[in-house]
């Protein structure tokens, strides 16, 4: 089990999917047709990743620590920011 969050950024063009993707965990991504399901694969998506991550997780930044961080800025304009903590049952699940 992850006691933790992570910041997900969720953008959204007018011809597209909403696609959720997070800042300290590089190539996680994941899309869906209404908010509600980008969370939910989202928080999939990563527990997926970390069934097999190689080594420690990831520590997540705090909106503190990103707001300094100016690829961040720039990441996030136009996007909806949450805080997502990774589904491990369902990553669990998924390989029984």
């Amino acid at each position: 089990m992850i006691d933790r969050y992570y910041i997900g950024l969720v953008h959204k063009d007018s011809d597209s999917s909403y696609g959720i993707s997070f800042p300290d965990v590089p190539g996680v991504i994941s899309a869906d047709d209404t908010l509600e399901g980008a969370l939910l694969q989202g928080a999939e998506a990563l527990g997926f990743a970390f069934e097999d991550w190689d080594g420690p997780l990831p520590e997540p930044r705090t909106f503190e620590e990103l707001r300094r961080d100016p690829e961040f800025l720039e990441w996030s304009t136009n996007a909806i920011m949450v805080a997502v903590k990774p589904d491990m049952w369902v990553a669990s699940e998924a390989a029984e």
